[in-house]
């Protein structure tokens, strides 16, 4: 478990929005960074303690890494307004991210400048050591679970999208050849690892058409969707297109005297089959030629157990 602490204006928005990235564990909204201890909120609000209204964030580091959290923070945030976010204005309502392990304030001040390059106006958010953070009173702790119509100065859109926000390179880090080893099955370890080819009709997934999504064997990342898988007749799974097109690599494939290219998982490294350009033209012309034991199938009724209820929307879309 981390912790970090990000003041976005009104904590009431930013702890909601917090909340629901995956990954972090906990939130709770505070006071930090003042010059009083024990500040209430009318203290902070009136009598010019220096607090910030802050959001202390416990998260995963092995499913969020610290550089993708900011990177959703500064999403919800004007980060060059100084002492304003939305229609709150004070110095309590800067933006600030407050560290406790130093070796977290690289990570920030590389975030910070990567920020900095797509900003016009100088970034102004405050990067500190934290200097003491006092939990807000139990009426302001999940305060927009308790008052859904309650003020917020974040889009609502950003909360619809913010369960989505999955840090696939940490979430889906492959395990080591010799973890694998022990995981997988011989067949599945020689055709990831060693781009072995399976026999064509002899496969587990060639004539499966049920509605889900078929993940990565190695890693668990979702690839590919049942929505986007046709009969090609070939005697592999075959599949119009990938999730997204990041999700996969192609590389230049000159074995066996024939000039194809090879389709490989962009975060597990594994080899997953070949793309070939003789796909239906109604479905955009590609054939993604996948090896069943490459991949992993998990039904729609299974999906929202199995953590990838996020993408049951893509299940049944046209």
């Amino acid at each position: 478990m981390k912790t970090i602490y990000l003041a976005g204006g009104c904590f009431w928005g930013t702890e909601k929005y917090l909340s629901l990235i995956p990954g972090v564990v906990s939130t709770e909204t505070g006071y930090a960074n003042g010059h009083t201890e024990n500040p209430c909120y009318e203290d902070v609000c009136r009598n010019d303690t220096g607090h910030a209204e802050t959001v202390r964030v416990n998260y995963d580091p092995s499913k969020l890494s610290l550089t993708f959290l900011l990177e959703r923070f500064f999403e919800v945030i004007d980060p060059t307004s100084l002492n304003r976010q939305g229609g709150d204005i004070g110095a309590q309502y800067r933006t600030g991210i407050y560290f406790c392990d130093k070796a977290d304030e690289e990570i920030i001040l590389g975030s910070i400048a990567l920020l900095q390059e797509s900003c016009i106006k100088p970034v102004v958010i405050e990067v500190m050591p934290l200097a003491g953070f006092y939990p807000a009173e139990e009426y302001h702790q999940k305060y927009l679970d308790k008052n859904p119509g309650g003020y917020c100065h974040i889009d609502s859109a950003k909360f619809e999208t913010a369960h989505r926000s999955i840090d696939e390179a940490t979430l889906y880090r492959p395990p080591d050849k010799d973890a694998l080893r022990g995981s997988l099955t011989e067949l599945q370890f020689e055709v990831t690892q060693n781009g072995a080819t399976e026999a064509p009709f002899r496969n587990e997934y060639y004539d499966e058409f049920k509605p889900g999504v078929y993940v990565d064997v190695t890693t668990g990342e979702p690839l590919f969707m049942s929505a986007d898988k046709f009969e090609s007749n070939c005697g592999w799974p075959s599949f119009s297109s990938p999730i997204r097109g990041d999700l996969v690599t192609g590389l230049p494939d000159h074995s066996h005297g024939r000039e194809r290219v090879e389709v490989r998982s962009s975060h597990g490294d594994a080899h997953l089959g070949h793309v070939f350009e003789d796909g239906p033209e109604e479905l955009g012309g590609l054939r993604y030629c996948i090896n069943s034991a490459a991949l992993r199938f998990i039904p729609k009724d299974q999906m929202a157990q199995a953590g990838y209820g996020h993408l049951l929307p893509l299940v049944d879309k046209a």
